[in-house]
């Protein structure tokens, strides 16, 4: 008889009694204190940590400074902060120093609310026995713990110096102003802190006007009534094209130049040109379809009618990877500088790349009639699109021709090229595009099927003048060519992920969950006052944002549905842990089809390698590392997005900078309490309108409404409406814009009015409440 084995017991504690432990214990919530309490050893740590991550997901627990966790809506115990000015009673004021995560959206269909926010500024309490900090400094701080219960964003809190850091904010970035004695001032580029800066002579570098600086602060030194600072490096003219970029590289800490380590490694690579021990499809007629403006090639795609007999009306589809495994080994300086910047960051006019350019533009890239070897998947299809087999191989290709988007679809429409493109597509159409269209009309029965959340959200494209200045903001058709590639990529990445838990080794999933219940409830409150219903009580699916989107197509209201519903999902992330992709509806995804530019990708093909045998390069990890470089990876992700985004804000802030007192059509794209955002139509420009420039009458936040309503007259202005304003004030080397309206505000009708009236009240009685507290305590 078979011996039982006694199932061990688990020490994991419910999701409750993880709430009262971070409630309870505010200065002790690591993961590691939670483990120690509730003594969870070894592998138990695994759902533990999964279980964090859902209370996180659920929006009942935040992360804080030091891995440590709290409840939303306060501050942590304890944060990092940076000493930016004093108040009027010469007391320090400190803003917290972390950043929140980027946000986004990218072609996987996921996406966060980008909305502006803002954190309570902490006035720096004096203490004894501790060293005095002065402006500049980066301090550890302990906030009073009456005060972070809800602390209003515009509030100032009682923060006690802990220590002052060993390492203050090592530098300001700005502009430098020439003064006419010789000295100048600073301006700041962080649009949340607009403090200026004086600088002496003695202490200026030589700077010049308009020159993009790095300065340090000079403790307890003031000029002009303005706190001084010296100039520690000069980093040229806002005039020059890479300038506005340099500033998010700084501010954001992208690494920018290569160590000369990892140059020296790339010198000493030799092109890969062996074709022994490789499948050699040189004869394929590959071809890579890219924006006009693309250096590196990572992917290649051939299709054709599947011959077999079991088959009738399949395609064959192979999609060709840059082979960056061959290049880029494990351990040394060229693998410990791609982690490090974990994806090439894409600003307009310029890239930062992951890679080495003679990797990422030459040896790897897929270039137009040279060999190049390449991890490949081979799929077959039916013709409703279903995938009924697949393989991965070890090619040598050549490409056949680079071709545009816009070029690819002409020549299939049968409609002129563009006229800057001279590229022969003529003996392309029957042999290579034709069929890879059939196939991909196939596919897209199939996705029919799945239903992935399709949400409809034009990006705008900045073209650049000869001197990186904005010509022109324009918004790119999007053509069948773009969901073509697109679709073939999804396919590839999802044979990747299903093949490396066939062959169980651990990998990096490309994520996304579904939306908290939180901001399912928030969204469906927004919804109904829009007389649109979004079931409850079940679980919620891409297909049920779908049916509401079908339904506001062609409407005023549809730009905003789309809006809302983005803003509800959450933002996908890599992990070792499989929870799936709720934007795209897949039960497994990862990606495999960018290791030129995603580090993610390349530990993908490195698994793929080394698990299915395929020759060298391949590397399997560890879990803990693995979990260690995806969190990472996840991390550089959103610096690149941010640093992407702010520099299209201030390239357009320069863009409309000579145009004040203009008017402008827009959209409300924020509200807050304070105000609100609004966008312009022709260029996409965000700017702010402080609620107290809105009339004579006194507006109140609906937050359910998303929406400011007036006091007096129970008028609104909600998100997404159409509106005109002024340009009164243009900051471009911050990226801020500062709008006038003009339009009216909305009427509401009068059960709505009522509503959001009663909604407001009950908002201002808690601030009173809260106002109170906060008043008794003092």
């Amino acid at each position: 008889m078979a011996k039982r084995i006694k199932k061990k017991k688990s020490n994991l504690p419910s999701r409750d009694e993880i709430l009262a432990f971070v409630t309870q214990n505010p200065d002790k919530a690591t993961k590691r204190d939670i483990a120690r309490q509730f003594a969870i050893k070894g592998s138990d740590r695994i759902p533990l940590k999964r279980m964090l991550a859902d209370l996180i997901d659920d929006g009942l627990i935040e992360r804080g400074g030091g891995k440590r966790l709290h409840k939303p809506g306060t501050l942590p115990p304890v944060v990092v902060a940076d000493i930016t000015e004093r108040d009027e009673d010469g007391e320090f004021i400190a803003v917290v120093a972390e950043r929140g995560p980027a946000t986004g959206t990218d072609a996987d269909g996921d996406g966060e609310d980008d909305a502006p926010s803002s954190a309570p500024r902490i006035r720096v309490a004096p203490t004894r026995k501790r060293p005095a900090p002065g402006i500049g400094d980066r301090v550890l701080l302990r906030i009073d713990e009456d005060a972070r219960e809800d602390a209003d964003p515009d509030s100032i809190i009682d923060g006690f110096v802990i220590r002052v850091l060993d390492k203050p904010k090592a530098r300001i970035l700005g502009v430098y102003r020439e003064l006419g004695d010789g000295t100048g001032r600073i301006e700041p580029v962080d649009k949340k802190n607009r403090k200026e800066w004086a600088v002496h002579q003695t202490d200026s570098k030589d700077a010049r006007e308009g020159e993009l600086v790095a300065v340090e602060p000079l403790k307890s030194r003031r000029r002009m009534g303005l706190p001084q600072a010296r100039v520690i490096e000069r980093m040229g003219s806002m005039a020059d094209e890479n300038a506005v970029s340099r500033i998010a590289v700084e501010t954001h800490g992208i690494p920018l130049d290569f160590p000369r380590a990892v140059i020296e490694e790339v010198e000493e690579i030799k092109p890969k040109t062996d074709v022994s021990g490789l499948e050699d499809l040189r004869k394929v007629p590959f071809v890579t379809i890219d924006p006009a403006d693309a250096r590196d090639h990572d992917d290649a795609l051939f299709a054709e009618p599947d011959e077999a007999r079991d088959n009738p009306g399949g395609h064959v589809v192979w999609v060709a990877i840059a082979d960056v495994a061959r290049y880029v080994t494990p351990g040394t300086a060229l693998d410990r500088a791609a982690r490090d910047r974990g994806n090439s960051v894409y600003f307009p006019g310029r890239v930062v790349p992951m890679l080495p350019e003679r990797l990422s533009n030459d040896l790897c890239s897929l270039r137009e009639k040279e060999d190049r070897p390449a991890l490949a998947v081979r799929m077959v299809f039916d013709g409703d699109g279903n995938k009924i087999d697949h393989r991965f191989a070890r090619i040598m290709m050549r490409s056949a021709a680079k071709l545009r988007y816009e070029t690819a679809q002409a020549a299939v429409d049968g409609r002129p090229q563009p006229k800057d493109d001279d590229t022969d597509t003529g003996p392309l159409v029957e042999p290579v595009l034709k069929p890879l269209w059939a196939a991909w009309r196939a596919l897209m029965k199939a996705q029919g099927k799945r239903s992935p959340l399709d949400l409809d959200l034009p990006e705008r494209k900045l073209v650049l003048d000869s001197e990186g200045k904005v010509a022109k903001v324009i918004v790119p058709e999007r053509l069948e060519a773009h969901r073509l590639v697109e679709t073939f990529m999804i396919a590839a990445n999802v044979a990747a992920a299903e093949t490396l838990e066939k062959q169980r080794v651990p990998l990096v999933y490309r994520a996304h969950d579904a939306p908290s219940p939180e901001k399912l409830a928030a969204l469906g409150e927004f919804l109904r006052t829009l007389d649109i219903q979004l079931a409850k009580g079940q679980t919620v699916q891409p297909r049920q944002f779908n049916t509401i989107l079908s339904k506001v197509v062609d409407t005023p209201n549809a730009g905003l549905v789309n809006e809302v519903i983005l803003r509800s999902q959450a933002q996908a992330e890599y992990t070792p842990e499989n929870y799936g992709h709720f934007g795209l509806n897949l039960r497994r995804y990862a990606h495999f089809t960018s290791p030129i530019r995603r580090y993610a990708d390349l530990i993908v093909h490195r698994a793929l390698i080394a698990s299915l045998k395929l020759g060298d390069g391949g590397y399997l990890y560890e879990p803990e590392p693995l979990a260690e470089t995806a969190a990472h990876v996840s991390m550089t992700e959103r610096r690149a997005m941010a640093a992407e985004r702010e520099t299209v804000d201030r390239l357009i802030a320069h863009f409309v900078a000579d145009r004040v007192g203009t008017r402008f059509p827009g959209r409300i794209s924020g509200v807050t309490r304070s105000g609100m955002f609004v966008k312009l139509r022709d260029t996409g420009a965000d700017g702010y309108i402080p609620a107290a420039s809105i009339d004579q009458n006194y507006w109140r936040y609906d937050e359910v409404g998303q929406q400011l309503v007036s006091d007096q007259t129970g008028e609104a202005f909600r998100l997404g409406d159409d509106v005109e304003v002024r340009l009164v004030e243009a900051m471009p080397v911050a990226g801020m814009l500062r709008f006038e309206i003009l339009s009216d505000a909305r009427k509401l009708p009068a059960s709505e009015r009522k509503k959001a009236r009663e909604r407001t009240k009950q908002d201002a009685r808690g601030n009173t409440r809260r106002r109170s507290a906060i008043r008794r305590r003092k």
